[in-house]
C-alpha cells in the first residue's frame, strides 16, 4: 500500500471533489500548468528556490521536489559530501531532522505526486508470476559448442558458474565497505567515495534510486581477472573468446562494477557495439524483461525509437515505464522475463532490448563481449555506424579499419567468414541487416553516444 504524500499533496482528480485548492494562492504561478512551474524553478538557483518556497504552501511544496535537489546537489561538484537522507538536506548539509515539513493539504498536483507513487508502488506484482511462455531459460551450465550452435540468440541464466568465483563466497557491502570505503566509485554523474554511496543506498526515497556503474572497478580494486588459477572472477566458459580481445590495450570499455539498492535500475537499451553481454549476480536479484530486435518485432511497449535507432524515447522511471506499459509488454511476441539470483549470471544476446531492476540491495559485476557467433554483428555495426560506436579511447580513429586488421592478424580465416556473412547481410538478407544497423544502412547523422538507460538519463561514464 502506498502511503500518504509526506506534504499531503494528492493527485490532481481530487481536485474536482474539494471546497479548496490552495495553488490558487500562487499568483502568476497558479495559471501555469504544474509541469512548467517545475520548468521554471529548473532554472533558479538555490537561494532563489528556496525564497520562492516561502511565499505561499503551493510553491513551498514545488520547490521542495528532490529532482531539483538532486540536479542542483550533482552540478555543485561539492569536494566533500555526507549523504543526509535527502538531496535537498544533503545540499543543505544539514540533517532531514532539520528541515521544514509543512502540511500542503488541498494541493492536487499529478506533478508532485506521481513521483512519490512510482517510488512506494510496490514492484512485486510486475516482477513475479511470470507467465511460462515468457520465462528466460534457466540452465545448471552450458559448454562452448552448444553455446555457439543453440544459445548464442537467446537470453539464458546460469546457476552454476559464478558460484565458484571467490568474489562470491568473499564479497558483500560490509566487506567492500571495509576495504574500499574510501575509493571513489562511479554512480551516474556522481564521483563518490563508496562510503557515501552505501549510506545513501541504505537511506533515500528516489523514484530512480542512482546507480553505482564503474568501469574501472578492476584497476580501483586491484582485481586479478579472466584466468582461473588465483584470480577473482572470471568470464563463464561457456562464452569462448571475446574477439574484441584482439583489440588489446585499445579495446572499448567492457566490464563494470554494479551496486545498487532495491529499485534502482536501467531503462530499455541495447548494449553497445552490437556486443552481447553477461551480468553476474554477486548477492542480491534482479528482474530482467527483454525483447528482440528485428524489423517484425517493435521496440517494447512505451519505447519509441528514431529511424535510425539513435534515439531512444521512454518514461523516466523504470517504476513509471512498469506502471504504464508492463501490462502490454508480457503480451508482446518475443517478451522474455526472468529473475536472476544471488550466485547466477544471465546472458544477453546481441540486439536484445533489455530492462533490469533491482528487486533487492545488489551487487553484480557485467562484461560486454563479441562471440564468434556475432562477429558479423559488430563488423556490421563498426563499419555502417560509425557515429553510435562508443567506449573506444580516443587515439582509435577507425575501430572498423582496427579490428579488421587485427583479426586478419590472429584469426584470418574466422575474418574471412565474418565478411562473407557480413556480406550476406547487406546483399541477400534486407530484414536482418535492418535488424543489425537500423533501416537506413550507413546513415549516422545526428546520433548520440550510447546509453545505458539510467533512469535519470545521465550515462556520464559511459563515452
Amino acid at each position: 500500500m502506498v502511503p500518504a504524500h509526506p506534504l499531503d499533496v494528492k493527485p490532481l482528480g481530487n481536485a474536482f471533489t474539494a471546497d479548496e485548492n490552495i495553488k490558487t494562492a500562487a499568483g502568476s504561478f497558479a495559471l501555469l500548468p504544474d509541469e512548467l512551474i517545475t520548468r521554471v524553478m529548473e532554472w533558479l538557483k538555490p537561494s532563489g528556490l528556496l525564497q520562492l518556497g516561502c511565499t505561499c504552501k503551493a510553491l513551498y511544496a514545488f520547490s521542495r521536489q528532490e529532482d531539483l535537489w538532486k540536479m542542483l546537489y550533482l552540478g555543485s561538484a561539492p569536494s566533500e559530501t555526507k549523504w543526509q537522507g535527502s538531496w535537498l538536506s544533503t545540499y543543505l548539509g544539514v540533517s532531514t531532522g532539520q528541515l521544514s515539513r509543512v502540511s500542503c493539504k488541498n494541493l492536487f498536483s499529478d506533478a508532485l505526486h506521481q513521483p512519490f507513487l512510482c517510488a512506494h508502488t510496490s514492484l512485486e506484482p510486475y516482477t513475479h508470476n511470470i507467465p511460462s511462455a515468457n520465462a528466460i531459460a534457466r540452465l545448471s551450465n552450458l559448454n562452448a559448442e552448444d553455446f555457439v550452435n543453440k544459445w548464442a540468440d537467446e537470453p539464458f541464466i546460469l546457476t552454476d558458474p559464478v558460484r565458484q568465483w571467490p568474489v562470491y563466497r568473499q564479497w558483500s557491502s560490509d566487506l567492500l565497505l571495509e576495504k574500499y570505503g574510501e575509493i571513489a566509485f562511479r554512480a551516474e554523474a556522481a564521483d563518490w567515495p563508496l562510503k557515501v554511496y552505501v549510506d545513501y543506498m541504505r537511506n533515500n526515497s528516489d523514484e530512480s534510486p542512482l546507480y553505482l556503474f564503474d568501469r574501472s572497478f578492476v584497476e580501483k580494486m586491484d582485481l586479478q581477472v579472466e584466468k582461473h588459477d588465483g584470480d577473482h572472477y572470471w568470464s563463464p566458459d561457456c562464452f569462448g573468446e571475446d574477439l574484441f580481445d584482439v583489440f588489446e590495450s585499445q579495446r572499448p570499455d567492457r566490464r563494470w562494477l554494479i551496486v545498487g539498492p532495491e529499485r534502482s535500475g536501467s531503462t530499455f537499451h541495447k548494449d553497445p557495439n552490437a556486443t552481447s553481454a553477461w551480468n553476474a549476480v554477486l548477492s542480491g536479484s534482479k528482474y530482467w524483461i527483454m525483447f528482440p530486435s528485428n524489423p517484425s518485432n517493435p521496440p517494447p511497449p512505451g519505447v519509441y525509437v528514431s529511424e535510425d535507432q539513435s534515439e531512444v524515447t521512454s518514461p523516466l522511471s523504470i517504476a513509471e515505464w512498469l506502471i504504464g506499459f508492463h501490462g502490454e509488454a508480457r503480451k508482446t511476441r518475443g517478451c522474455r522475463e526472468g529473475i536472476c539470483n544471488e550466485g547466477e549470471v544471465l546472458h544477453v544476446p546481441s540486439g536484445w532490448w533489455h530492462l533490469v531492476v533491482n528487486l533487492s540491495p545488489s551487487i553484480a559485476i557485467t562484461q560486454n563481449f563479441v562471440p564468434k557467433a556475432h562477429l558479423a554483428n559488430a563488423l556490421a555495426f563498426l563499419k555502417y555506424k560509425p557515429d553510435q560506436v562508443s567506449g573506444f579511447r580516443n587515439d582509435v580513429k577507425d575501430p572498423y579499419g582496427l579490428f579488421v586488421a587485427k583479426l586478419q592478424e590472429k584469426h584470418p580465416e574466422l575474418l574471412q567468414k565474418g565478411l562473407a556473412d557480413l556480406e550476406s547481410l547487406r546483399g541477400g538478407k534486407k530484414r536482418k541487416w535492418e535488424e543489425l544497423t537500423g533501416p537506413n544502412g550507413d546513415d549516422g547523422v545526428g546520433v548520440r553516444p550510447f546509453s545505458f538507460g539510467f533512469g535519470d538519463g545521465d550515462d556520464e561514464d559511459v563515452p
